[in-house]
């Protein structure tokens, strides 16, 4: 079969490759810079083809409460909204953590704290990988950087998701967001059907009959013996996740003497650096974590044998910085740069602080 190849933004991908992967339901509310996900599911009406259901709630809040009783059914039901939108739905996704129940949550971050700007950022790494909402809980962590990566990450996340029952997460910039590439379309999946269902959740809610029992899912229990048996069992499953699902992609690093560690649209932006970089003859290489949880900490830290040097390239105020830092252990020096406000820096900007800060 011919690839399908596309021109749209990277938010109106995510709506198109939630339709062709199956998904059962999508729950949002509107928020720049993201709000053409839910805009586009609405234009093509899957409700109508695949039986997808699309729904606007009255909040935040409710969205995320939708996608945890979705969930518990076994169904694929996701949500996006943006920063400050995604801050309300913490209690949610803890919820959900909790239940360990699969789902799929887009961030189209915007620049903060507050209301902030519609501008982009990547201000939401400390809320997304250290668990924003209460407890000990971990979400799977993608980190696009092309419209592409938008696509493809909607089948992945949710195939993480549903491997290990855990909420995955797209966590995309304004930028990434925003802008429009070609893209190879992901083929269609059909929905699952019920029986196909319960065979790979048995533990979903879908009603007793003579041949299967009543399931009750919940996050509570007030036995603290047991409370902490599921606690050791969320920890196990999230060590298997790091040695099994870590995900990076280098660029020009088999030869650096100094290394940029950037997600996202910054990653973009350092290829560009590194092209400029190597023009004056700095061996400069990049590393871009994909997964930004399971951070590629190994990976990192093999690194820090063989350079002068890192740094950390990110639009907030020094964040996954301290990730890096964690993982090279003092052996060498790791600085950050980044702008905010929803300002991007350019290349040039970003050599110059290599330089200033490393050299």
């Amino acid at each position: 079969m011919a690839e399908e190849i596309k021109l749209m933004k990277g938010n109106e991908v995510v709506a198109h490759a939630a339709i062709r992967y199956g998904v059962d339901g999508y729950f949002g509310y509107p928020i720049t810079p993201q709000s053409e996900i839910l805009e586009t599911l609405m234009a093509e009406m899957p409700w109508e083809t695949t039986g997808m259901v699309v729904l606007q709630a009255e909040s935040e809040v409710a969205a995320i409460n939708m996608v945890y009783g979705g969930a518990g059914t076994g169904k694929r039901v996701m949500t996006s909204s943006s920063s400050p939108g995604v801050s309300l739905k913490q209690e949610g996704i803890s919820y959900i953590a909790g239940a360990e129940l699969p789902c799929l949550i887009v961030n189209v971050m915007r620049g903060g704290p507050g209301l902030g700007t519609i501008q982009p950022s990547q201000a939401d790494y400390f809320q997304t990988v250290k668990g924003g909402g209460h407890g000990d809980y971990r979400l799977i962590t993608l980190a696009p950087s092309s419209v592409q990566e938008m696509a493809d990450f909607v089948g992945l996340g949710f195939d993480l998701a549903f491997k290990y029952c855990n909420p995955a997460i797209i966590l995309a910039d304004g930028i990434i967001g925003q802008m429009m590439e070609k893209v190879v379309m992901p083929p269609f999946r059909p929905r699952k059907t019920e029986e196909e269902i319960i065979a790979e959740c048995p533990w979903a809610v879908q009603g007793k009959t003579k041949n299967r029992k009543a399931n009750v899912i919940t996050s509570l229990e007030l036995d603290p013996a047991k409370m902490e048996e599921n606690n050791l069992r969320f920890q196990a499953k999230y060590r298997k996740i790091e040695e099994n699902e870590v995900r990076y992609e280098e660029f020009q690093c088999d030869d650096a003497e100094y290394l940029l560690v950037a997600f996202g649209s910054s990653a973009r932006i350092c290829q560009k650096v590194v092209e400029i970089a190597r023009g004056e003859g700095i061996k400069l290489g990049l590393l871009r974590p994909i997964t930004l949880w399971p951070f590629p900490t190994k990976a990192i830290a093999a690194y820090a044998d063989k350079v002068k040097g890192m740094l950390s390239v990110e639009l907030n105020a020094g964040q996954m910085v301290e990730d890096i830092r964690l993982a090279v252990n003092g052996k060498v020096k790791v600085e950050h740069f980044g702008r905010l406000g929803g300002i991007v820096f350019t290349p040039d900007e970003v050599l110059n602080a290599l330089k200033e800060k490393l050299f």
